[in-house]
């Protein structure tokens, strides 16, 4: 466009020469010239300031603009939470290990494993065979006894006999009661009960074994009540507390449960510097004690942050920046934000810095300048 007028403006400056010239050589008239050479510079003049006039107006071409291309996507208000991600893993409140109480060798096995067992049911059998014989001998005796003892109250209650008699009868009746009483108790401890209702998950002991006290025997797991337990890094020590919402992850069942903080540890261990957390689950059929789990544990909730993916923050000089597009006439330009990073968790990050409707740019924002022009 420049070049254009320019030689337009050189071809009318050469052709009023060229006219000077001529007129120069073929008229001796003075005053005609110049006449003709006013003439010819008023038309010279007009046609300089039109051209000026061009010139000035004239635009850059389009091809020296940079323009970008870019995608954005719009900032809206969301809820937004602050949580600390953990491992742990699955316990039963009530999962025991029955023992046994007595010493002697295994005569029945009475359950097997996954059969629902009740509180007190007996799940094997020890040999008692010599206690119930002695049982027996000490139940012929007290039979004996008590009826004496009864002959002798009778005489005594009509002042027959002596009171030394009566008092023996009673004393050898009641002795034998306690003896046979406390036989009772160790046949019965030779019965191996399950102390809580729930599933046989395992069978140690088998018939003919032998079996001491202290030796384990069953193992039963109440699935009813179970909790999460994990450890938590000292730096979360202030925010996590007795209450806080908890999301369960179980990997192997692909589910999550939403759940409570309902412990949190006082103490620090030494090596790991973390301290432990218990959260109850409700109650499911599929949950299984030692299974493990990612615990998110939420302490903060922001139900109107403004979320950014945390891969758009720039850090340039100290500062973190985030280019929006901006509509500017009949054209979009980017605008260069400072921002400040409130939290970021799971690749999203809570700003302050933006307004709800900015259009951020996604895609095509690095080596971005603030005033460059976007196509979108």
């Amino acid at each position: 466009m420049n070049s254009r007028l320019f030689t337009r403006i050189g071809l009318t400056v050469l052709s009023a020469a060229l006219l000077f010239a001529c007129s120069a050589t073929s008229s001796d008239d003075k005053a005609e010239r110049l006449a003709k050479l006013k003439e010819q510079r008023e038309a010279l003049t007009a046609e300089i300031e039109k051209l000026e006039k061009e010139v000035a107006g004239a635009t850059p071409q389009e091809e020296n603009v940079r323009v970008k291309a870019v995608t954005v996507q719009q900032v809206t208000t969301e809820k937004f939470d602050h949580y600390v991600q953990t491992q742990g893993y699955i316990e039963s409140e009530n999962s025991v290990v029955v023992s046994a109480e007595a010493m002697g060798s295994v005569t029945r096995v009475l359950v097997t494993e996954g059969a629902t067992v009740s509180k007190g049911q007996v799940l094997a059998q020890i040999d008692n065979s010599v206690i119930q014989r002695n049982i027996e001998s000490m139940q012929a005796q007290l039979e004996l006894a008590t009826s004496v003892y009864e002959r002798q109250k009778n005489l005594w209650d009509q002042n027959i006999g002596t009171e030394v008699q009566f008092l023996q009868a009673k004393t050898n009746k009641e002795a034998l009661e306690k003896q046979l009483a406390s036989l009772k108790e160790q046949s019965d401890k030779t019965r191996i009960k399950s102390p809580i209702s729930g599933t046989v998950d395992q069978m140690i002991i088998k018939a003919g074994e032998n079996i001491a006290p202290g030796m384990p025997a069953v193992r039963i797991v109440n699935t009813d009540d179970l909790k999460i337990q994990a450890q938590v890094s000292e730096a979360y020590v202030t925010r996590v507390k007795k209450g806080n919402k908890a999301i369960v992850t179980i990997a192997e069942l692909k589910k999550d449960v939403e759940a409570k903080v309902t412990f949190v540890g006082k103490t620090i261990d030494r090596l790991s510097r973390t301290f432990t957390v218990e959260i109850d689950l409700p109650r499911d059929p599929d949950l299984r004690p030692n299974m493990t789990a990612t615990v998110k544990v939420i302490f903060e909730t922001n139900p109107e942050a403004l979320v950014v993916p945390v891969n758009l923050i720039q850090q340039i000089n100290d500062e973190k920046i985030v280019y929006t597009a901006e509509k500017k006439g009949d054209r979009y330009v980017a605008r260069r934000n400072v921002v400040s990073v409130k939290g970021v968790y799971g690749y999203r990050a809570e700003v302050e810095g933006l307004k709800s409707g900015d259009s951020i740019i996604t895609v095509g924002f690095q080596g971005l300048n603030d005033g460059d022009l976007l196509e979108i």
